[in-house]
This record gives structure tokens, sequence and C-alpha cells, in this order.
């Protein structure tokens, strides 16, 4: 049984740490957030000490080493974006390896120096990057690799579409300040743009066609793929036929004209990512590198308009 500890415990998020910690059989020994409601943890780990200051859950980490004789082996953070890099950091000097919610960090000159913090403690960096883990998308990946031995040379038209209404609490949040939250691209579509490359190959080509504060959309030139990517916060952006169903979230891509339906099957990603960093197989900076790079350049790429090969939802876009 290895002891974890939790920061960001009353995020949206941590709760399927929470749950992926319980199931895979292990202990969570302390939670760290400034926000003081979080009743969630009675489902979980009520023993669990638990700080609204870091100061006090950094002393409580350093001292329960001491005075028990045992380690804190994990350090799962669902902090707001802007602290992962530090809170990573933390992790690794306490000497525990980290489990990080996406996106990793901000941006790839922090992977590297992360890199050389690995390197100085000897612990290990993991990224939740749970699509990698959904069946549908290794069933699709397995198939894009049986197509490119027989055609090294196919390149595949996908348009990548995803919709998560959000209310005016959003702006307020950290989530709406692009210098927290990465903004929109970093926020809700890093993992989409690595499940992405994870299959069709790394970027080539980068473009912005639109960049508002609630919507981000673009083209990505890939190895063996052109993506038409769109991604918003907006309610008004979803398709009637969604709305009328009283849906508030649209997810859709297309390879060749052909749906990928993975609507389901993510209830229990968090545990299988949680299985597989307990068994030495977790995504590393490698692996998180790729697609931190590319929301780092969307986020300082200018929008150049509706010019191109851009995605049919950007005429939504007032």
């Amino acid at each position: 049984m290895k002891n974890f500890a939790l920061i960001g415990a009353s995020g949206y998020i941590a709760p399927r740490h929470m749950k992926a910690i319980k199931e895979t059989g292990n202990t969570l020994i302390a939670a760290l957030d400034p926000y003081d409601g979080i009743g969630i943890m009675d489902s979980h780990f009520p023993q669990a000490s638990f700080f609204t200051e870091f100061e006090r859950f950094d002393r409580f980490v350093d001292k329960w080493r001491r005075d028990s004789g045992n380690k804190i082996d994990y350090v799962s953070i669902c902090s707001p974006n802007y602290l992962h890099d530090s809170h990573i950091r933390f992790a690794l000097r306490s000497g525990a390896d980290a489990i990080s919610e996406k996106p990793l960090v901000l941006n790839p000159w922090n992977v590297d120096q992360l890199k050389t913090i690995e390197n100085e403690t000897g612990k290990k960096i993991n990224n939740i990057l749970q699509l990698r883990l959904h069946p549908t998308i290794i069933a699709l990946k397995e198939k894009v690799a049986r197509e490119l031995e027989q055609n090294p040379n196919r390149v595949y038209d996908i348009d990548l579409t995803y919709l998560t209404s959000r209310g005016k609490w959003y702006f307020v949040s950290w989530k709406g300040n692009e210098a927290k939250s990465g903004g929109i691209a970093s926020n809700i579509g890093v993992h989409f743009f690595d499940m992405l490359c994870w299959i069709f190959g790394d970027v080539s080509e980068n473009i912005v066609h639109s960049k508002t504060p609630d919507a981000n959309a673009g083209f990505l030139k890939l190895k063996h793929a052109n993506v038409r990517w769109f991604l918003s916060v907006n309610f008004d952006y979803i398709p009637d036929a969604v709305k009328n169903k009283g849906l508030t979230t649209y997810r859709s891509i297309t390879v060749d004209n052909e749906e990928i339906e993975f609507s389901g099957g993510f209830t229990d990603l968090h545990t299988k990512s949680y299985e597989e960093i307990l068994k030495g197989h977790g995504f590393g900076l490698e692996e998180a590198y790729g697609s931190i790079n590319t929301v780092s350049t969307i986020r300082n790429l200018e929008a150049i308009g509706l010019k191109g090969d851009y995605h049919p939802f950007c005429k939504k876009i007032i």
C-alpha cells in the first residue's frame, strides 16, 4: 500500500483522484486546498489530514516522514494549471513521485527544467493523459498503424470539435485568466492534441484562425493528418440538435468524415491511469512535451481570420 498526498482537493477533478487512490488499494495521508468545503473526502478518506495553508501542509509532510519512519510515495496534483510546476517541484523535493493533471505545465521550457529536477532527485513525474487509455482511442491508433503500414504516405483529414459550456463564473475564476490557465487551448484542449499527435505524428505546422476569450480555433499539420480544430466554452456554439436534448457538452472527432464515437468510457480512466503509474508505466515528461509545446505556440500566435483550411464552426464566432 502506497501513501499519497493530494494538492487541490476541492477541485472538479480531485474526486476522480481520490477514487483512483482508493480503488488501487492505497491511502491518502494528507490533502491541501485553500477552500475548506470538501465533504467529498468523507466518501473516500475521512481520516486524512487536511490543510488550507501550504506552509502547514509542507511541514506536516516533512514531519510525518521524520516521525513515522514512513514517507509520502506520491503527490497527486489537481491545483490550478499555473501552480502545477511549483507543486511538482515540491513533490520531488519531498522524496515523492508526482502525478499531475493536464496540462502538466504551461510552457515547454518548464518541462526542460523539471527534467533537471527529476535527475537531481531520482523521482518521476507522471502526467494524466487519460485519452491514451480510452479503449476507442487505442483501437483507432491500432487501426491507423495498420493502414500506415500499407500506405506510409497516407494523410488523414480530421475535424476536432469540443464545446463544454461554462457560465460567467469561469471568466472570473483562474480558468478565465490566460496567465493562470494557459487559455482555452491549454485548459480544455491539451489532452486532445496529445491524443492526435500520439496517433498521427508530430506537429509540423500550427495556425490559429480565431482566438477569443471563450473560443479558439485553428489548423494543425501532423505527419499523417491535417487537423481542423475548434474549442469553446460558449453554450451558444453548441449545435441545436444537441441543445434540444438538454446537453451542454458537444464532443466530436471525425477522421476522413467518419465519426469516432468515444463519448462513453471515461469514468474509470483515472483509476486505469493510476494502475499504470503504480506499475511504472505512467506518461512522463517526454510524452507531455509535444502537446505542451503545441498549446504554448497557440497561445502566442496571432489569429489570421477565416483564411485557408479553417474549421466550419469558425463562422459561428461573432
